[in-house]
């Protein structure tokens, strides 16, 4: 078992249980996420019966990093896990910090027609360790500060709840990486049951919904998780989210050349999502050799920004990063993998 699965909480009981102090939790918490140790022989405050113990009973380096693309404000890292199996991360440049989109599991059930994580089947959940260990790394790696993070990469992170809630727990710590609860993310396609739970965890982090389409029709199409939870459940979960947190909601739409970029979209989007509190993200595509979508062009994309303006949607469209490199959700993986 990592070390990095465990909360402090958890870590406080683990202590308690081998008859130790409790404090101790703390001290391995600042050694592990401040000073960044790789053994537990260097936490030198800890007795040594003690650090022993802990090499007995965890390991504290789970994912190395395999390669690092690298274009102008981004790197894209791809991970191999102990179990040979491969993850991705994205580090990207902001003018307000660096922010790290990370995957949440190996693979992908979601099926989203247009994703290249979706076109390779989930393997398994990543522990709560190894979606800490990617930020460590990246840092390490880059010398620089993760402020942000984004649970938007390979995996469907409701899909894996509890490891995602501890996740956040360890990361937002004032002695873990204090990152804070707002300059975190989590992304779903629309577990329905799952967005009602997270409505009751009790750190302010954000919300976004990847829709990619406004009609049930469509959505079906593109994303099978529609069959299961149409668009009406959708709305009324986000609507409950919005009543008990107080939080702004995301809207995750991909322009997809031909297929959900019409002005007929367009407005009908307008319809979905007025008088909710929420921003739309316009998202350029980022097109694979494997599928068959192509991005909407920009004149396209302008247009459906200007409609959703002017009916008082407030709508972004997504910074382009890593044009050069490969960029989509899953390929990096995908290209080690299928050699």
């Amino acid at each position: 078992m990592s070390i990095y699965d465990l909360t402090i909480d958890e870590l406080t009981e683990y202590f308690l249980k081998i008859g130790e102090k409790k404090y101790y939790a703390k001290e391995l918490f600042s050694w592990l996420y401040n000073k960044r140790i790789t053994s537990f022989s260097d936490a030198t405050n800890i007795k040594k019966e003690t650090r022993e113990r802990l090499s007995k009973d965890f390991t504290i380096s789970n994912i190395e990093i395999v390669t690092v693309e690298k274009a102008k404000d981004v790197r894209k890292y791809l991970f191999k896990l102990r179990d040979g199996e491969h993850i991705e991360a994205v580090l990207m440049n902001h003018d307000y910090g660096n922010s790290l989109c990370i995957s949440s599991q190996v693979g992908c059930n979601m099926g989203c027609k247009f994703c290249e994580s979706g076109r390779r089947k989930k393997v398994r959940n990543l522990a709560t360790g190894e979606m800490v260990e990617q930020i460590l790394k990246v840092e390490n790696e880059s010398d620089l500060r993760i402020s942000h993070v984004v649970i938007m990469g390979i995996g469907e992170p409701f899909d894996n709840y509890d490891n995602i809630c501890n996740f956040i727990r360890i990361i937002n710590h004032l002695k873990g990486l204090n990152i804070g609860a707002r300059h975190i993310t989590v992304s779903t396609c629309g577990l329905v049951p799952k967005i009602l739970e997270f409505s009751e965890f009790p750190y302010q982090v954000n919300l976004a919904i990847s829709l990619h389409a406004p009609n049930d029709k469509l959505r079906g199409e593109i994303m099978p998780i529609a069959k299961a939870y149409p668009l009406k459940d959708l709305i009324n979960a986000i609507k409950i989210y919005l009543e008990k947190t107080n939080r702004r909601v995301t809207f995750e739409y991909i322009m997809l050349a031909g297929v959900n970029d019409s002005v007929d979209n367009a407005l009908e989007l307008v319809h979905l999502l007025k008088g909710i509190n929420c921003y739309v993200n316009l998202i350029p595509y980022n097109e694979t050799e494997a599928l068959q979508y192509k991005r909407s062009n920009p004149l396209t994309i302008a247009k459906f920004y200007d409609i959703l303006k002017k009916n008082n949607i407030t709508v972004t469209i997504r910074r382009e990063f890593g044009g050069t490199i490969s960029a989509a959700c899953g390929q990096l993986r995908s290209k080690k993998e299928e050699i």
